[in-house]
């Protein structure tokens, strides 16, 4: 048998595998009783309190254990945090979310239906993507508009537009299928009840397009959100965008209403109010490991902290690297880390405008994607080398989304492009001791060139019109959540590391798991949220 046909079925019985996870089935867990113990004793350790961090920790709270959280910045959420300056607060990461429903209101968190205080609103339409040809806006919870749009611009194509739809909507229903089938697969029956899983496996996201499609330029506007997962076409694993992006066509796009920190502090108010407790400015510098079993954890100040389990919100790369010391041990296991690519970064304008700019010039859009061409494959190697003048942009206005979400009259703008980490390296070293006056003309210089852009194509008089602006670099993602290389995607989703290939909750270190978008699935609000949920799943069918 050819090799590649042999890694394809290899990779097909590991899915089948691995898929096999259900809803949580709360009342299957152990309950804790959250007795008094000793000082320092919890029954969970939690390193960083991002949203990953968080749900895990507001999983033991609910079943009635003591977390502790540990998170080295001065408020929860990692990326989905906010911060303010003069009138203007601005939100870290989220432009856009999916969000359940119930009762006619959109305010349903992922495994927390006991949260109800953080509403949502949708966007006016999921977003809008601007082509040297084409000016597409796609409409919210419509896909079959969307499809007619696309086919009215592309006649010759309609066969294709539709088979990849087809194909992306099929893939997300085996998964879900599969998932059901909790294991009881028949692997012989596999390419007929299956069909969709059967022929990705082992493509990307870009096999899975140019089998439908020949248009490049229809292929590229198919492919426009790659940006959300950070890789492009030819690298990025089928999975990763054909479902979430159906998820999104289908279920819509969101805002909560008072930016992205009231998720975080919604779910850090349910840890708290079940008995967890989470502690700020506490950066853990050490995991605590005896007979390669993790039993704790030490902070930058000395306090030491013991917990049956400890899980890293962490990145993985520094948890596995720098916190713990099990070179030997973990020798292995961190030689296949060193083989997984870690994902791009970003490069931020958060701009405060002293004028309603937005209404004035007669925008209604909140999300746009600027594309100077029909290359993704181009776009990608331009983001990794930082370059800002040859590339496109995203934009986002937030004033759109609801009523007063700026100062009356006023608005706030986002502007970001994804960037690689290594143009940005040479100011590494200094930028930590503050020495930043080389690092500050840099990144004011890009952000020139950016706002230029945006000013000539979409906002014009947006240079007079700023009141307030901040820069956010890989650097400052650094900085703020200790991210590795600045990575907002934790390790990048290619086909073999997507699905049930990416890293494990569970590592070789005995009571020792990770959570958040290092691991499984991966990046994204309605990603981390739920890994954090299926971590504790995991951890319980050991405790």
């Amino acid at each position: 048998m050819p090799l590649h046909e042999l890694n394809r079925r290899d990779f097909i019985k590991y899915l089948a595998g691995g898929l096999s996870v259900g809803a949580l089935d709360w009342n299957s867990f152990p309950t804790g009783s959250q007795t008094t113990k000793k000082e320092n004793q919890y029954d969970a350790i939690i390193i960083g309190a991002g949203l990953g961090g968080l749900s895990c920790g507001a999983a033991f709270a609910r079943q009635g254990f003591k977390p502790l959280i540990l998170e080295q910045h001065t408020k929860p959420g990692g990326y989905a945090t906010t911060f303010t300056r003069e009138d203007f607060t601005f939100d870290v990461s989220l432009h856009s979310t999916t969000v359940g429903e119930r009762n006619g209101l959109h305010n349903l968190i992922p495994g927390f239906p006991e949260i109800n205080d953080v509403e949502f609103v949708p966007h006016p339409n999921l977003y809008r993507m601007i082509f040297p040809d084409y000016d597409i806006r796609v409409p919210q919870k419509n896909l079959r508009q969307y499809i007619d749009t696309l086919i009215g611009y592309f006649p010759d194509e309609k066969a294709g537009i539709e088979g990849v739809f087809e194909d992306m909507k099929g893939l997300a229903d085996d998964v879900g299928k599969i998932s059901s089938a909790r294991g009881q697969i028949n692997m012989q029956q596999f390419p007929v009840d299956y069909p969709y899983l059967f022929k990705t496996a082992g493509k990307t996201w870009g096999d899975m397009v140019y089998a439908r499609i020949k248009n490049i330029k229809l292929a590229a506007i198919i492919s426009s959100q790659w940006g959300y997962y950070g890789l492009p076409p030819s690298k990025l694993s089928p999975f990763y965008y054909a479902i979430p992006a159906m998820g999104y066509f289908v279920n819509g796009g969101y805002y909560p209403i008072g930016r992205s920190q009231t998720i975080s502090n919604a779910l850090s108010k349910f840890v708290q109010g079940h008995g967890g407790m989470i502690k700020l400015g506490a950066r853990v510098k050490e995991i605590l490991v005896k007979d390669h079993s993790a039993y704790g954890v030490k902070t930058d100040s000395g306090e030491e902290f013991t917990a049956r389990v400890v899980v890293s919100n962490a990145n993985a790369h520094d948890t596995l690297t720098k916190m713990i010391h099990e070179e030997e041990f973990l020798g292995d296991y961190i030689q296949k880390m060193k083989a997984f690519s870690v994902s791009l970064s970003c490069f931020q304008i958060f701009l405060g405008l002293k004028t309603d700019l937005v209404k004035n010039v007669g925008i209604k859009d909140t999300e746009i994607f600027f594309n100077t061409g029909y290359d993704p494959e181009g776009d990608y190697q331009r983001s990794v080398a930082a370059d800002v003048e040859n590339g496109g942009y995203g934009l986002t206005l937030y004033d759109n989304l609801y009523k007063e979400y700026s100062p009356k009259g006023k608005n706030t703008v986002n502007i970001l492009v994804l960037q690689g980490f290594d143009h940005w390296k040479q100011f590494e070293t200094d930028y930590f001791k503050d020495n930043k006056d080389a690092y500050r003309a840099e990144k004011k210089r890009m952000a020139d060139v950016l706002i230029e852009k945006v000013e000539k194509t979409l906002l014009p008089g947006l240079r007079d019109a700023i009141e307030i602006m901040e820069i956010g670099t890989p650097l400052t993602n650094v900085r703020y959540t200790g991210n590795y290389r600045g990575a907002i995607y934790g390790w990048d989703q290619t086909v073999d590391n997507s699905g049930q290939r990416r890293l494990p909750h569970k590592t070789p270190v005995k009571n020792l798991y990770l959570a958040g978008a290092w691991t499984k699935p991966g990046h994204g609000y309605g990603a981390v949220i739920p890994s954090g949920l299926e971590c504790f799943g995991e951890i319980m069918k050991g405790w």
